[in-house]
């Protein structure tokens, strides 16, 4: 069975087409400015990379292109859109409405609309690319993979804020969590390389990159994640601030004179190791700076570290243990220093690093010591081969 994975942003589009067969990644690809002056195409399947800059006036016309690259002579790789056996899409939020994925229809649609007001800037553009596939693959099963479901397992204590219950039931303000599908992968491959049944491990994953989260995974389920009501919420990340006191937004709008929307700009992108650096927002270009001898880059860091290390404690104190600690995406794939500093100072919990073991990048690798009581992994995130396994699932069981 081959899956396409569609991710669609607001003026972008990724995807991937893995033959489910033996999870292997037959093309992707990345068509970018869509509705903007200078929209390409960047397409690797057969032979080489194909790239292709055309007008696109609309995801439907992208959908199209990409459909025809699949296809083509070429650097195609399949003969017949007919091929495809179902589409899977990535869905920011589900609010508390999902708490798995699901096929689409014209509810879930309408459903996903709901939800709008929770991810302003992501699920309109997933809609557009649901309705483009619909229109030009119209007998082909489409499922959504949403990137909250996985957080829907969290008790009440953990995702409902200390405000007036009102601001629930009237505004649906509560914690949602973000980066689901990959805290679900990274959960899932940590409890097959233990050895073990997930429903038996507590573990941390930490998803680490410009975008970052944690979250405390017991027997399998999400209990807690540090990303809230938006993304904003949690660790530090590179440029949003993170954790701070409320107080601070209507201080700042204050004294600098911001509106409510540029306090949001201002958090959102402004903030982060990009605001404290003064540096950039890239790991690599603030760790190169530190080693240089530049102060605020090495008090990003250390800001970072220091972040990520009190939420693995914390989450260990909410889950009464810890077996397991896991981190994944680009910086916690790739960062073998930043790996090591979050890692000191827990050796109370168990957690010992092997400085010899964490020298990789981009693997799937155990790093903790022989005596570690708690396991250490790195583990590359795959969150579409999570949405093409889930697609296959719900395809046929339908």
């Amino acid at each position: 069975m081959k899956v396409l994975v569609i991710n669609c942003g607001s003026s972008s589009l990724k995807y991937q087409l893995i033959d489910m067969e033996n999870e292997n990644v037959l093309a992707k690809g990345l068509v970018e400015r869509i509705g903007i002056e200078g929209s390409i195409l960047t397409h690797k399947g057969k032979g080489d990379k194909f790239v292709l800059e055309t007008p696109m006036k609309d995801h439907q016309v992208a959908v199209e292109l990409v459909l025809n690259a699949l296809v083509n002579k070429d650097h195609g790789v399949i003969n017949d859109v007919c091929e495809i056996a179902a589409v899977g899409h990535r869905i920011v939020s589900g609010g508390d409405i999902y708490s798995k994925s699901v096929i689409v229809t014209d509810e879930v649609v309408e459903n996903i609309k709901e939800c709008i007001k929770l991810a302003p800037l992501h699920n309109p553009a997933h809609i557009v690319g649901i309705n483009a596939c619909r229109t030009l693959m119209p007998t082909t099963p489409m499922v959504v993979v949403f990137d909250t479901a996985f957080h829907q397992t969290m008790p009440e204590k953990a995702y409902m804020y200390a405000l007036p219950y009102e601001m629930y039931t009237k505004h649906s303000v509560r914690r949602y969590g973000a980066h689901g599908t990959s805290h679900k992968f990274v959960s899932l491959k940590a409890a097959e390389m233990m050895g073990k049944d997930a429903k038996n491990i507590k573990m941390v994953t930490c998803h680490l990159g410009n975008g970052a989260s944690c979250s405390a995974v017991v027997d399998g389920k999400c209990v807690d994640t540090s990303m809230g009501l938006t993304p904003l919420e949690g660790l530090v990340m590179g440029t949003r601030c993170g954790d701070m006191d409320p107080a601070i937004v209507p201080y700042i709008m204050k004294a600098e004179g911001l509106s409510p929307e540029e306090m949001d700009n201002l958090m959102n992108k402004k903030s982060g190791v990009l605001g404290l650096s003064g540096v950039s927002s890239d790991f690599r270009d603030i760790e190169d700076a530190a080693k240089n001898g530049n102060h605020r880059a090495k008090l990003a860091l250390d800001v970072f570290h220091y972040r990520v290390r009190k939420y693995i404690g914390s989450y260990a104190a909410a889950m009464g243990g810890i077996d397991c600690l896991v981190f994944t995406a680009g910086l916690g794939e790739n960062s073998i220093s930043s790996r090591e500093e979050i890692c000191e100072g827990l050796e109370f919990l168990g957690i010992k690093l092997d400085k010899e073991k964490n020298n990789v990048r981009g693997k799937a690798v155990e790093v903790s010591t022989e005596d570690s009581r708690v396991k250490i992994y790195v583990i590359p995130t795959n969150e579409e081969l999570m949405i093409a396994r889930d697609t296959v699932e719900l395809v046929k069981n339908k």
